[in-house]
Formats: structure tokens, C-alpha cells, sequence
């Protein structure tokens, strides 16, 4: 099928991509970087028709711009706010999102989502804890942002309790992956460098963005007319 191809298509040029990064020819991300995420448009557009998948394309696209403005981040600061809030919006779009999708179990175990919930809030006080004594005039924000992605990671936790599988565990462990993606590039930028930090950003990142597409799409699968 047309949407299966193109999604192995961004397989192949994301492991491409990544073993540009890794040689250490991160002056090629001009060239590459912009090609990526569109391929999971593609393969999200081509896909049938179900109720939220603009929203998706939305995602996806405020991602895209994100990447773009960010390959210019070396150059001024504002570039860097800028990527900030693509993604921060590509973050909410992803929240509303998931809380659409359908739910397939009308109970949750309330005791499970409480640890998740607490898991959660103690990964972004830590993170803060970390970031804040260097963030300078960024403090606002990073910590709109940091609030802003653990709420989706909360989203999709709560989405893994009640959805259908395997979808749910697609999202739930790509919202992880994003979260792990954020924080290297936060870590790697306000508190100490990380070796090699620009593949290990853009693998968890690309990954984060495939098997949440792939997830959502297994929630709303392809129905015979």
C-alpha cells in the first residue's frame, strides 16, 4: 500500500540520516533534517480518512517547522524560542489528540494511573530542578514547555490504560521517547554538553515521531466500505 511504502521510505532515510549524524557530517542537516518528518505526513495523508487525522497533519507540520527553525539555532537565540514554540504546539496538538482518540476500556485502574501520574510529576520537578539555575531568561518558557510535554506524556499514559492495543503501547512508548528526546537537547543545552547529543536527539526524536503516526493509525484502522 502507498502510505506502508512511504512509512519504510522514512525508515530508510531516518537510518541514512542518522548514520550521517553519527560520522560526524552534522552540516548535512540542512539538506536531510527537512526531508524526514514530511515522509510521515505523506504516509498520514495517504492513509483512509478517520476523525482526527488533521490533527495529526497538524502535529506533524508544527514539528516540521520546528526542525526547520532550529537548524538556525547557532545563529541567534530567537531561533531557538521560535522552535520552542512550534513544538510547544505540535505538544498541545499531540494532548488534544490523544484525548479524541476512541477508548476501547470504559474502566481505567485508578490506582495505576495515580503512580503514573505521580512518575510523571516527579520526572518534571527533577527536570526543573536540574535546568532552572541555568536557564537564565528562558526560565518561563522552559518551564511552559517542560509542563506542556509531561502533560502529554500523561496523555498518553492515560490513552495506554484505555485504548486499544497494540496502538496504545505505540504511543505510550513514542510520548516516552519524545519526553527522553527533549531532555537531552535540555540537558545538553542548559546544564553539561553531551557527546554525540545531535544523534541522540534525532534518534529518539525520529523514532518518538514514528510510533506515535504508526500508533495512531492502529487506532483507527482500515475498515472494509
Amino acid at each position: 500500500m502507498k502510505n506502508s511504502t512511504i512509512f519504510k521510505t522514512y525508515i530508510a532515510f531516518s537510518a541514512l540520516y542518522l548514520l550521517i549524524l553519527l560520522a560526524g557530517y552534522e552540516n548535512l542537516d540542512l539538506f536531510l533534517k527537512p526531508v524526514l518528518i514530511p515522509l510521515l505526513a505523506f504516509g498520514t495523508y495517504f492513509y483512509r480518512s478517520f476523525s482526527t487525522k488533521k490533527a495529526l497533519l497538524a502535529a506533524l507540520l508544527f514539528s516540521w517547522i520546528g526542525d526547520v527553525i532550529l537548524l538556525f539555532a547557532d545563529i541567534a537565540e530567537i531561533y531557538f524560542i521560535l522552535g520552542l514554540v512550534s513544538f510547544l504546539t505540535a505538544h498541545i496538538i499531540y494532548c488534544a489528540l490523544f484525548n479524541k482518540q476512541i477508548k476501547s476500556r470504559v474502566h481505567k485502574n485508578k490506582v495505576t494511573f495515580g503512580i503514573g501520574s505521580l512518575l510523571v510529576a516527579f520526572y518534571l520537578i527533577g527536570m526543573l530542578m536540574v535546568l532552572l539555575p541555568s536557564l537564565g531568561d528562558l526560565k518561563i518558557p522552559v518551564i511552559v514547555y517542560a509542563s506542556v510535554i509531561s502533560i502529554m506524556l500523561l496523555f498518553a499514559f492515560n490513552g495506554f490504560l484505555v485504548w486499544q492495543t497494540p496502538g496504545n503501547k505505540y504511543i505510550f512508548v513514542g510520548a516516552i521517547v519524545f519526553v527522553i528526546s527533549d531532555s537531552i537537547l535540555a540537558i545538553n543545552k542548559f546544564y553539561a554538553p553531551i557527546e554525540r547529543s545531535s544523534f541522540f536527539i534525532m534518534l529518539t526524536y525520529l523514532v518518538a515521531q514514528y510510533l506515535i503516526v504508526v500508533g495512531i493509525l492502529k487506532l483507527n484502522p482500515k475498515k472494509a466500505e
